[in-house]
């Protein structure tokens, strides 16, 4: 049995404006663009261009909203004449950009493409060169077409037999491929078609001692054709034991495999195909005689306003002293429905700036110090919960600002979410940030001996000399996040 009942419900629902400015806030600078034309594309009552005296002061109130719109709707039918006052108000409704960062016109200089020769290209551009039988060249080729960008065959010999069998009616063993993959290693640039580093490396040795350096690339051949292990694991002692030699004689044979290119494609890599991600600031600090003052990269983002056209479509109407037809009310509220769309994304653009500058204006003064030096170890915790306290937003949105969002200083462009960091306490009882620790971390690194290396445990020892009582594993973790490899691989000779 259905019975009716009243019940109070707390909800919260956001309006499409504040939804609206949420997505905005997510979009870093670089994208910007690219969603105003979006918008540009989906509204025909929003267009690009600043405010005059002839187009786009046609709108007045700004805290229309959902409700209101529907009403509008709903009264279509009922009211003969609508009220256009609000939206033929003599008030600016745009959003400019002229005080962002001024273009230059060599921004916007088309690149030229170089015309480049693919490394297939150039490897079967050597084929003709090759004395081969037919049988061979249609081997060669199908070898060729399975080496990878680096220069390495990373197929299995008796696969390449399978797509000759199948492609070319061609049964070819696993020697005659052998043969044939050794005349392809023979080709330029030395190293390609090999298997594996090590076979890539000591393609390139036979390749020198050819030419007549046998006798001083003997240990650095006997290094990678016998003890390639132990070299890649940096077992400098062993290496010594084995060969014989002392520690001159091993750095010397080391260096001659450091020349060596363990990537014989990357220096024909199709540079039209590489995808360049250029880092656009969103913000931009810079020192003005000893004032740091901050600005928006506004470069991205063209001006808009609303279009004049529909200005005169609803003063058509309202200056019309014929009966409207339902037809003529119907295209009067698409105008409308249009016109406060366009309104709602502008302010949500001029929101989005205003939040933005807001909340870097907040971190700039929270982190004075190193903006103004630029040193990591001046850097104070700071979560977001503090920035959020202070610029009294909701810490989510202090999340949407900083995520995918570049700030550019004199001392580097950096992401805005490096700034944030949990706190250490020191020994004394004072927090620091562990930026501050990292940083000093990898200071110590930096200034090791490279023959000798210093271990977690000691890196760890050395920071609590210095009042950071941190665990070993948290030094690793750090070591890790820094990308910086454990001490036997630092190791030099």
């Amino acid at each position: 049995m259905l019975k009716q009942h009243l019940a109070q419900k707390m909800m919260q629902k956001l309006s499409p404006q504040q939804i609206q400015l949420m997505k905005l806030l997510q979009v870093p600078t670089a994208m910007l663009e690219q969603r105003i034309k979006e918008e540009l594309e989906a509204n025909p009552a929003l267009e690009e261009g600043g405010s005059d005296n002839l187009v786009d002061d046609i709108l007045g109130d700004m805290d229309s909203n959902e409700e209101n719109a529907k009403d509008e709707v709903a009264e279509v039918g009922q009211n003969e004449d609508l009220d256009m006052s609000e939206y033929l108000a003599d008030e600016e409704m745009s959003y400019k950009t002229s005080t962002g960062v001024s273009r230059n016109d060599d921004e916007n200089k088309a690149i030229p493409i170089p015309v480049e020769r693919s490394f297939n290209e150039h490897l079967i551009g050597q084929l003709g060169l090759l004395k081969l039988n037919d049988k061979d060249e249609i081997i060669a080729k199908q070898i060729l077409g399975s080496i990878d960008e680096d220069g390495y065959l990373r197929r299995e010999l008796m696969a390449i037999s399978d797509d000759l069998a199948f492609q070319s009616n061609m049964e070819v063993d696993e020697e005659t491929l052998e043969r044939v993959l050794e005349i392809v290693q023979r080709m330029d640039p030395a190293g390609v078609g090999a298997r594996d580093l090590q076979e890539c490396l000591l393609i390139q040795l036979n390749r020198e001692i050819d030419k007549g350096r046998a006798i001083e690339l003997d240990t650095s051949k006997q290094i990678i054709e016998k003890y390639f292990d132990q070299f890649s694991k940096k077992h400098y002692e062993r290496l010594k034991k084995q060969l014989g030699v002392d520690s001159e004689e091993l750095k010397e044979a080391i260096e001659e495999i450091l020349k060596l290119n363990p990537k014989p494609g990357a220096a024909f890599t199709d540079t039209s195909k590489i995808k360049h991600n250029y880092i656009v600031p969103d913000f931009i600090i810079a020192n003005n005689n000893g004032e740091l003052e901050l600005s928006l990269n506004t470069r991205n983002a063209p001006e808009l306003r609303i279009s004049n056209s529909y200005r005169h479509m609803l003063e058509d109407y309202q200056k019309s002293s014929k009966k409207k037809d339902k037809k003529q009310k119907d295209a009067v509220m698409f105008i409308k429905r249009k016109i406060d769309s366009a309104k709602w994304f502008i302010d949500a653009i001029k929101q989005r700036q205003a939040t933005m500058y807001n909340t870097m204006s907040t971190i700039l003064n929270y982190q004075y110090d190193y903006f103004f030096t630029g040193d990591e170890t001046k850097l104070k915790p700071m979560i977001l919960k503090d920035i959020a306290e202070i610029t009294e937003l909701d810490i989510s949105t202090i999340s949407r600002v900083s995520n995918s969002k570049y700030v550019q200083t004199e001392f580097g462009t950096f992401k805005l979410k490096s700034f944030f960091s949990e706190s250490l306490s020191t020994d004394s009882g004072e927090e620091v940030s562990t930026r501050e620790v990292k940083k000093i971390l990898q200071n110590f690194i930096e200034a090791e001996a490279k023959t000798k290396p210093l271990s977690d445990q000691k890196l760890t020892d050395l920071l609590k000399e210095k009042g950071y009582n941190i665990a070993r594993r948290t030094v690793a973790k750090y070591r890790e996040q820094l990308n910086i490899p454990v001490a036997r691989l630092r190791k030099e000779l």
